[in-house]
């Protein structure tokens, strides 16, 4: 993707009329009986039991890695020496993800907000990956009395890794426990645009391209990198929901039948909130991109590009001498964080004698905080869609998944919950 400078165009969502439609009758998986028709936006007040908080999972010792990375693979038959290439980055930190720890601040954080409003919603969490597994935060819930729960997912976007699959995680808890008959699960719209999520970026850019003015560095200088966790190419371009009229879907082309462009829903998220922090945190035009990180799989298989180490190889020649990074994609500093971009960007950018700061994430940031449970209270009080903030024209994002959404093209569709099927 080439360099794009503030005030572009936002991509738009379909409209209602172009989204799949939920057919009369057509009940939504394991959802509270206001999610179960099927609307877009819910807006019948629920009295959940409880949150569902739902993370990735990390090792928390040398001797969890490898079970872990198998757990995160499981299903590809990939070998344990294999595991151990990718092992490295977490020796390298005593084998400890920092995202548990981090999960259990923002655990924390939650609950001291919500004290601070008067309100009863106990906060469960669950892992994919590693303990506390979702299994567990479901018993937990069980034995507490919950019967309605509203799950956050760690991820602000939509893609079959970053939404459908914590879905599926869900259902298989449910089944897993055999407590589908006992308790229900929503789950909030995805928050890549909500206030709360971006604006804690949009301070960090502001202060990051004040810190670099001060030095000397003009800002046509400066080149601003909004990097984010790069995907299979065919998983991005099946991101989002499907269109509406089935005649103007080829099957084939998944890219027109979403109407989002190159990349899905998945780049158009990203790009739209991208183009919002730009144009809140500074007061001139500023050269910025969107690059991705992290990418794994065969060499042969494409995903999306450019590679932020490849993007800033490039910046020198076009005069640049000092760049931002901004984990766009990324809740907290967890490994993708801390070994791609503090590690390998900032490696990168040393070696091409650029300047670089990183934005921080927005971890337990109080406007972050406060804005998730912003978004369970729209469930709770069933806020009207016109009412619910978006800082882009693709949202708000939709309550309840749309059939055909963000399917796995390697796997297909697996029973999830929070959508219609499949």
């Amino acid at each position: 993707m080439a360099a794009r400078n503030l005030g572009g165009t936002a991509p738009h969502k379909p409209s209602p009329a172009a989204s799949a439609p939920c057919a009369a009758g057509s009940r939504v998986p394991g959802a509270t009986p206001a999610a179960q028709s099927g609307a877009e936006h819910v807006e019948t007040p629920v009295a959940y039991d409880g949150i569902l908080l739902s993370g990735f999972g990390g090792p928390e010792g040398q001797d969890e890695v490898i079970p872990f990375l198998r757990n995160v693979t499981s299903g590809r038959g990939i070998p344990d020496e294999r595991l151990e290439e990718v092992a490295h980055h977490y020796r390298h930190y005593d084998g400890v993800s920092p995202i548990n720890e981090q999960n259990r601040r923002l655990k924390a954080a939650l609950e001291a907000e919500i004290a601070s409003r008067g309100l009863d919603l106990p906060v469960f969490w669950g892992n994919r990956n590693w303990e506390p597994y979702m299994n567990d935060a479901l018993s937990e819930a069980a034995e507490a009395g919950a019967r309605k729960l509203i799950a956050i997912a760690t991820s602000a976007y939509s893609s079959y890794s970053s939404c459908r699959q914590y879905r599926e995680d869900y259902a298989d808890a449910l089944e897993d426990t055999g407590l589908g008959d006992s308790i229900q699960i929503d789950k909030v719209r995805q928050f890549f645009d909500h206030p709360g999520f971006v604006t804690p970026f949009i301070e960090g850019v502001r202060d990051a391209i004040v810190e670099l003015t001060a030095s000397g560095i003009a800002e046509s200088e400066i080149e601003v990198l909004f990097a984010t966790h790069s995907i299979p190419t065919t998983d991005a371009l099946r991101s989002g929901p499907a269109v509406l009229d089935a005649s103007s879907a080829t099957g084939t082309d998944p890219e027109a039948d979403r109407g989002f462009g190159g990349g899905g829903a998945y780049a158009a998220q990203h790009e739209a909130v991208a183009e919002v922090v730009m144009r809140e945190a500074v007061s001139s035009p500023l050269s910025w991109q969107l690059v991705y990180q992290s990418r794994s799989g065969p060499p042969t298989q494409p995903w999306l590009e450019p590679d932020i180490n490849d993007a800033i190889a490039l910046l020198p020649a076009r005069g640049v001498k000092a760049i931002v990074i901004v984990p766009l994609g990324f809740m907290s500093d967890h490994m993708e964080v801390l070994w791609d971009l503090d590690n390998e960007a900032l490696e990168s950018a040393e070696e091409h004698g650029l300047r670089a700061v990183r934005v921080p994430t927005p971890g337990t940031h109080p406007a972050f905080v406060s804005g998730l449970v912003d978004l369970v209270m729209e469930r709770v009080e069933g806020v009207p869609t016109a009412e619910r903030p978006a800082l882009t024209e693709l949202g708000p994002w939709y309550d309840v998944c749309r059939p055909g959404c963000c399917e796995n093209v390697r796997l297909g569709f697996r029973p999830a919950l929070g959508g219609i099927a499949p």
